[in-house]
């Protein structure tokens, strides 16, 4: 069987190892396993998007395809007040999330509320009031998949809320970004970097 990090429960033999990442200041651990993306390290391009994504001192944020969960853990480290709702489709990935966000608790504000759960995109969502949403998008999944998640966010996101991406220039970003500015109001590159691009797209008021 061919599986992907975005299986919904991957059999892969696991393999758990424990890698270190430095954001904003803070040392966070986090516990990783074989099926999960990006396993031995924060990959560059996700380690990018937490580092130039403008957090709001109180918002509301979703991690979408959280993986293990470096990027809702580091955001609820940032903010000061609201909730951080982390999701995958990847069973494996949430226990590995729900582990870290008790592991990295010393991080985190204690007014911050965290929920971690399964969902296959938006299926599960439970609120359609988010300031952030924030996704490294799973490319090998598909432009169809990659795109149902761009129109899915705006349905998700309050007026003025904002969709932040990372994508590679050789994944697709120019299509991404004809494809983003045919849903929302505003959509600019925020930051290029080693071939990665950020993209911040802002739904109208």
């Amino acid at each position: 069987m061919n599986e992907h990090y975005y299986s919904q429960n991957p059999h892969v033999a696991h393999d758990e190892r424990f890698i270190e990442a430095n954001f904003y200041g803070k040392k966070f651990q986090f516990k990783t396993d074989s099926g999960v993306f990006s396993k031995k390290r924060v990959d560059f391009g996700t380690a990018l998007l937490i580092e130039t994504v403008q957090f709001p001192q109180s918002t509301k944020i979703l991690d979408l395809g959280c993986g293990y969960g470096p990027v809702g853990i580091v955001s609820a480290s940032v903010i000061e007040k609201g909730l951080v709702h982390m999701v995958d489709i990847n069973e494996r990935a949430i226990e590995l999330a729900k582990y870290n966000v008790e592991h990295n608790r010393k991080n985190i504000n204690e007014n911050i509320l965290i929920e971690v759960y399964q969902s296959n995109g938006f299926q599960n969502v439970r609120r359609d009031d988010f300031d952030l949403v924030l996704l490294n998008p799973p490319i090998r999944a598909g432009k169809s998949i990659v795109y149902s998640l761009f129109e899915d966010s705006l349905f998700h996101l309050k007026e003025g809320g904002e969709l932040w991406i990372v994508i590679q220039k050789k994944q697709g970003a120019p299509s991404a970004m004809k494809k983003l500015e045919s849903l929302f109001s505003t959509v600019e590159e925020v930051e290029r970097s080693k071939g990665y691009s950020i993209i911040r797209s802002t739904k109208s008021k």
